[in-house]
Formats: C-alpha cells, sequence, structure tokens
C-alpha cells in the first residue's frame, strides 16, 4: 500500500501479490483518486495487535478473517510535485481497527477485504 499510494503511477507496487478481488480494486481506485488530485503519501503504515477471529479451511476457498490495528500516523498525504505536507482533518483516526478477509490463492494468501471499523485502537 505505501508502494502504490507513493507513486503516482503505481507501478511500483506490485499490490496484486498481496491482495486480491475488492482490497485490490478499492486501494488502487483509492490511490488514483489521490493521485488524480495531485497527492501522494510518504512515510509508513504499520499492522498491529492482530487476531484470527475466525478460520475456514473446510470451504472451496480457505479463508480466515484477522482483527488488525492499522496505523497510519506516520503516513503523510504530500502534494506529489512540491512534496510539501497537505492539511490533514483534525478528527482523522490515526490508528484504528481493521477487519480484513484473507483468502488462500494457488500463490498463497491474498486479502479480499478490508472494512475498517471506524473505531480506534
Amino acid at each position: 500500500m505505501e508502494k502504490l499510494y507513493a507513486d503516482p503511477t503505481g507501478k511500483s507496487a506490485h499490490l496484486g501479490r498481496y491482495a486480491a478481488s475488492a482490497a485490490l480494486k478499492n486501494a488502487e481506485a483509492d490511490a488514483k483518486r489521490a493521485h488524480d488530485r495531485g497527492r501522494i503519501y510518504t512515510g509508513s503504515v504499520a499492522l498491529t495487535d492482530q487476531t484470527v477471529t475466525k478460520v475456514n479451511v473446510s470451504g472451496e476457498i480457505p479463508n480466515a478473517t484477522v482483527s488488525s490495528c492499522l496505523d497510519i500516523s506516520r503516513w503523510r498525504r504530500v502534494d506529489a510535485e512540491t512534496k510539501k505536507p497537505v492539511p490533514q482533518p483534525g478528527n482523522r483516526l490515526t490508528k484504528y481497527l481493521i477487519v480484513s478477509v484473507v483468502e488462500k490463492y494457488p500463490q498463497g494468501w491474498r486479502v479480499t477485504r478490508d472494512e475498517p471499523q471506524g473505531k480506534s485502537c
């Protein structure tokens, strides 16, 4: 995700190695909206406190649901041209709960759905 949002071309991200389905489409569309507005994101994102809350390995596609704390406090939105910071909303959550679904593909596990919960962690 960091590479996708930092690169206006999106070519260096290779996000398909880690995400698929709705998660991939949503991430690419969101990054494109930012890039179309002349914005990139710099810095880092961290996932902490990962907890597997559900596992289904007996179905057609093995999958698991994972609850995590997404920390974007070190991720900065900047103007792509000047590299100067762009103001952020004052009420922006920088650490929030996110629930993700991962599925097992032939090439490995991929995130297929991410659902921010709107709660801090």
